[in-house]
């Protein structure tokens, strides 16, 4: 019986530690990135954030988000598994003023900034890059290609820009795989 109870108390504590749904978790910016209308200057950045639901206990979702000199926007590379379950790419690009959203009531933790002649410089290259990225239409969770499986495979073709993902970004090691 002690046991019965214990695994309930389990299972309540389970239900309680996260969001009830997707669809109200937060998706507001958690203020690390620049305005892009203040900020002048080339800006790359990557993005890491808990994975929604269970899966945040032990991996990450990452993403890329890149604003040329004198841009209004920047554009986000990320990849959505859901996105293939409804046959359109996995790989998602999209303009937006505000990259560092929660991500799904998670909040993000900026792992990488450049800025400047540098980014200047890399941000054609990334985005000619994210055209060739060979698994844009695939998704599996484990062992990938996932949502860390781009960030890792950009990482690979510009050892320059110095992103490094954490051990949670579970799947960005298959880019190791082309």
């Amino acid at each position: 019986m002690k046991k019965i109870v214990l695994f309930a108390l389990f299972l309540l504590t389970l239900s309680g530690c996260s969001s009830s749904d997707w669809r109200d978790a937060s998706r507001e910016s958690a203020g690390l990135a620049a305005n892009p209308l203040e900020e002048q200057e080339a800006v790359i950045e990557a993005y890491a954030a808990d994975a929604f639901g269970w899966r945040g206990w032990f991996a990450v979702h990452t993403w890329l988000a890149v604003k040329p000199q004198n841009a209004s926007e920047y554009t986000v590379y990320e990849v959505v598994g859901w996105r293939v379950d409804n046959g359109a790419p996995a790989l998602r690009v999209y303009q937006t003023k505000t990259p560092d959203r929660y991500w799904y009531g998670a909040r993000p933790e900026k792992l990488l900034s450049v800025t400047g002649i540098r980014a200047a410089e890399l941000i054609p290259q990334i985005a000619a890059a994210s055209q060739r990225y060979p698994w844009a239409n695939e998704y599996r969770a484990i062992p990938g290609p996932n949502s860390n499986t781009f960030p890792a495979w950009i990482a690979l073709q510009f050892p320059e820009l110095g992103l490094r993902l954490p051990f949670s970004a579970i799947g960005s090691g298959y880019a190791d795989n082309e």
